[in-house]
């Protein structure tokens, strides 16, 4: 819960954050789908230097200590560039935001400041290449003394080229998950690349392997048998990110369809002034509209101290089929132009498909909203006290 910076701080800072994006980072799109590779030389001191990877750490430890509903247009304003690199700041800021509501005084001293200067940076190990992301994991986590020793396989991580820390999810007991820090450099982790993605070229998702990495008990972040309920927390408020970045690349593609909508002319008339052309646009809007309402909702929800367990699913469900179905028409208001790199629609719609599978397939996220319906859960807000 952060009350945010105050407006004319906060719109420096935006300002700062979105030059940056168009006029250093989004001209670097064609050199990364190229080579799929990201230039960390020039990306990383450019999003340390307009602040991006401290926009929600909060100001104790060095960082901007944005409100959600500030945050979520910046995230947005992001996803309309190149993925690999929206992937970075997501990662980066959701796990951060993570360590500064459930870690210790300790954890957050040695790691935030870093995190917020871009010179430390935490990403979530939990998907597992022959297990679920629940009881049936595989990695564990036994106490030795003054440590835990971990042994297991993670891979799919996000940012694995680049953290400094990952917070991995272990079994410490047969039916108890923990969430422990493990230092990149910590003996016996190894890290390896994954084959190269679809969409959001650039970004590493890497595997991770344990083999009796030692770390110290101080690593645990809170109790023992907490790590499921952490999970819940952290993921939580980053599915709302990813939904934001379903915004940004579906308001990205709805910009660009409409001016071209008005520059392409067959028979003699723009295209625009079909009605075919006009219903796919329409749609285009109804999605994106009904997105922003969402997330605007949401962001109020926990700028003022509420959780949003079953709205988080839903924004994050709905909004990935939002981006599905603008990025779809998108390509179809383009035509065959559109199926090539002439436009960065084909490359929109490729880096939203990962919106699918990140912070939890839409099964995962139909399974938690009804669950917490099933449980009595409602929705707080103030539309009941309309006058309608």
């Amino acid at each position: 819960m952060s009350d945010g910076l105050p407006t004319d701080e906060y719109t420096k800072l935006r300002e700062t954050v979105f030059s940056t994006i168009w006029n250093e980072l989004d001209p670097l799109e064609h050199q990364i789908e190229d080579t799929e590779k990201i230039p960390y030389d020039v990306v990383l001191p450019a999003l340390r230097a307009c602040g991006a990877f401290g926009l929600i750490v909060p100001r104790e430890y060095g960082g901007a200590g944005l409100s959600i509903a500030q945050y979520l247009p910046i995230l947005a304003e992001f996803a309309k560039i190149q993925g690999g690199i929206r992937a970075i700041v997501h990662v980066h800021n959701s796990f951060a935001h993570a360590l500064s509501e459930i870690g210790n005084e300790q954890q957050k001293q040695e790691i935030l400041p870093g995190a917020a200067a871009g010179e430390k940076s935490l990403a979530f190990a939990l998907t597992e290449p022959g297990n679920g992301t629940g009881m049936d994991l595989s990695t564990t986590a036994r106490r030795d003394g003054a440590d835990y020793v971990l042994n297991g396989r993670k891979w799919l991580i996000t940012n694995s080229d680049i953290a400094s820390h990952f917070l991995v999810l272990a079994k410490t007991a047969e039916k108890q998950l923990s969430a422990i820090i493990v230092p990149r450099d910590a003996p016996g982790l190894t890290i390896t690349p994954l084959p190269e993605t679809m969409g959001c070229k650039g970004a590493e998702h890497g595997e991770l392997v344990f083999s009796d990495v030692r770390v110290p008990a101080s690593y645990l972040v809170g109790a023992e048998g907490e790590g499921f309920a952490h999970l819940e927390r952290a993921l939580e408020i980053s599915r709302v990110f990813i939904a934001a970045s379903s915004l940004g690349t579906a308001t990205r593609a709805l910009d660009l369809s409409l001016t071209y909508a008005q520059e392409r002319v067959t028979f003699g008339k723009p295209i625009a002034e079909r009605q075919a052309i006009q219903r796919y646009l329409a749609e285009m809007a109804v999605d994106v509209y009904a997105l922003r309402g969402m997330l605007a909702d949401i962001a109020a929800k926990w700028d003022r101290g509420t959780r949003v367990p079953a709205e988080s699913s839903l924004v994050k469900q709905f909004g990935l089929e939002a981006v599905g179905r603008v990025t779809d028409r998108a390509l179809l208001v383009h035509g065959g132009i559109g199926y090539t790199r002439k436009y960065p629609i084909e490359r929109l719609y490729r880096d939203a498909r990962l919106n699918w599978l990140e912070e939890g397939t839409p099964t995962i996220q139909y399974m938690v909203a009804a669950r917490e319906l099933l449980d009595g859960y409602t929705f707080d807000d103030a539309f009941d006290s309309l006058p309608l």
